[in-house]
């Protein structure tokens, strides 16, 4: 009875861990954003990563950064996966976060990378993180505001389950897409030369404040404790699908511009 108890703890506190500040769009959704990245990149990019990646595409390496939370030496990078700050606040007048946080996290990961003395591993390690960040910078609730923790602590529920609105935003609303990563990259608005070149520009900062922007709106869009289901599913789905897709581009200019 005793280990029971024990399994039991350990599986509540994974699953609070998981659905933490540092949960993200769960893997279909990094799995989109590293398909449409690599569906955009220069042939010489290509190269290069495939060549340095060891043939690793970048939809599998899109979770390596989830993957790793459970390990005590990488726990130094669990606040690279979001930024919040309060409401009237921009992250430049905001208080930064000591220990780091996602647009810290994805300045290093380009400083390691476009390094000529840092090791193989080194780079790979951080190219793994990048994939993974620019994914996480594109949910909304990872810009969250502090004091509720990117939307962890608004309790919602979804189709009559108690979750919060981050998860909701995270994992809830895709999975009930119901498609594979494949299928869903594969099935997204088809963007002009034009319209692509639009949402590729600008810095990680202008990103950032563009979906603060909508972030705004996220937390409008729902009050605690409602039930949340097919509604609100038609209403959003369409920018979820949107920022994994802006996403996908922006993390294939990143990637051009450090291996092209």
């Amino acid at each position: 009875m005793k280990y029971k108890l024990v399994i039991l703890f350990l599986f509540i506190s994974i699953s609070t861990y998981a659905t933490g500040n540092t949960a993200i769009w769960g893997q279909t959704g990094h799995r989109v954003v590293g398909e449409i990245a690599y569906s955009h990149l220069t042939n010489k990019a290509k190269r290069n990563i495939e060549k340095l990646l060891n043939g690793e595409g970048l939809a599998i390496i899109s979770t390596y950064a989830d993957e790793i939370k459970s390990d005590k030496k990488y726990r130094e990078f669990g606040t690279w996966h979001y930024v919040n700050f309060k409401d009237g606040e921009s992250y430049e007048t905001s208080e930064k976060n000591p220990k780091g946080d996602l647009i810290q996290g994805i300045k290093k990961c380009q400083e390691v990378i476009s390094n000529p003395d840092a090791s193989k591993e080194e780079k790979i390690f951080y190219v793994k993180l990048l994939v993974h960040l620019l994914g996480d910078l594109h949910q909304p609730l990872h810009i969250g505001r502090s004091e509720d923790r990117g939307g962890n602590n608004i309790k919602v529920q979804w189709f009559r389950g108690n979750t919060n609105l981050h998860s909701v935003w995270d994992t809830k609303m895709i999975e009930s897409y119901n498609m594979t990563y494949t299928e869903l990259s594969s099935n997204l608005n088809k963007f002009s030369k034009n319209q692509r070149k639009a949402i590729q520009e600008g810095t990680v900062l202008d990103w950032v404040n563009e979906t603060r922007f909508l972030t705004m709106k996220v937390y409008e869009s729902a009050k605690g404790d409602e039930n949340l289901s097919y509604r609100y599913m038609y209403e959003n789905f369409a920018t979820v699908k949107t920022q994994l897709q802006k996403g996908g581009l922006r993390l294939a200019k990143v990637l051009n511009e450090l291996f092209g």
